[in-house]
């Protein structure tokens, strides 16, 4: 018997056509209102809920934030002990909301590589499960579900707009589009300048690490893409595009005007694609944009941001 997801079925709104410059109505998924605040809890929920079922008794995960977070969480409701490796980069109000989530939070590295790796080691000698942030098939099954939730609301779109980190997210979107018939539908991936390893991997065509993470997005902040997400675009029409962090950070404070909800830039990035690429949206009429949200923002952080990008 599966167990009930750990996951919210979230709240698809439908934007007036005047919201951006693109001038269309914009689907946004909601995963912002996951118990996390990411959608992070859909694949790393339901591969916790994997290990746990098959006899996992302690859980370890690396991670700049979110990811830790919903580990966190989904290692109290299942009731298994969690601990979260995070870089030195993770911010401390971070580290302390994962840690107030219920995980133990270890700091271990200057970059998420030398965290996972740490993570990996401990889960070894504890004989523990080791969760990876985005690359493993059962959490792309998991933020699958997305797709799963709007194509069960009836709701018609055209193309999918998300933000790209390591890409955990977008191959679970071109998972749930394959398995509800919508392999035509493109996915057009965004990152933001200073995190891009998709775009930069693309255009060389090859994998490609970039030597630091330079944008405020950090939890696109994966140095390289994972492998099976850098194969995507050879099976399913997908479109690399960046944009700037001042653009991110702009969406992020007009999203929050328009819908009383925060977002991280990293979330802004995919929300700031109807302004920025306006034009790229045009041969589109129903574009559906994944607003995955993210911890790593506050008030305080907002108005930061707005005054040294905008």
């Amino acid at each position: 018997m599966v167990s009930a997801p750990l996951h919210l079925n979230t709240p698809l709104a439908l934007t007036a056509p005047g919201y951006s410059a693109s001038g269309k109505p914009l689907w946004l998924k909601l995963d912002a209102l996951q118990p996390s605040g990411s959608f992070k809890l859909r694949g790393v929920g339901r591969l916790c809920q994997h290990e746990v079922e098959n006899g996992a008794r302690e859980i370890f995960c690396a991670s700049g934030g979110n990811a830790g977070i919903a580990a966190a969480y989904a290692g109290r409701a299942l009731g298994v002990p969690v601990t979260i490796v995070v870089p030195e980069t993770t911010a401390a109000d971070v580290r302390q909301t994962i840690a107030a989530t219920g995980a133990n939070v270890l700091v271990h590295g200057s970059v998420f590589d030398e965290a996972n790796a740490h993570a990996v080691d401990l889960a070894r000698s504890r004989k523990a499960s080791y969760v990876h942030p985005f690359d493993h098939p059962l959490l792309w099954d998991g933020h699958a579900t997305l797709i799963d939730e709007v194509v069960a609301k009836g709701a018609k779109f055209d193309c999918v707009v998300t933000s790209v980190g390591g890409g955990g997210l977008l191959a679970g979107i071109v998972e749930g589009l394959k398995r509800n018939g919508l392999t035509n539908v493109p996915v057009i991936a965004v990152e933001t300048e200073g995190a891009a390893s998709l775009n930069a991997s693309l255009k060389a065509n090859e994998r490609i690490t970039l030597p630091a993470i330079t944008s405020i997005a950090n939890s696109l902040g994966a140095r390289q893409v994972a492998e099976h997400v850098f194969d995507l675009p050879r099976q399913h029409p997908i479109e690399s595009i960046v944009v700037s962090d001042a653009d991110a950070v702009a969406a992020c404070l007009k999203f929050a005007d328009a819908y009383r909800i925060l977002v991280e830039p990293a979330c802004g990035a995919a929300l700031a694609v109807a302004d920025v690429h306006a034009g790229l949206l045009q041969r589109f009429d129903n574009p559906l944009i994944e607003v995955c949200g993210g911890i790593g923002v506050s008030l305080e952080k907002l108005k930061l941001w707005k005054e040294k990008f905008l």
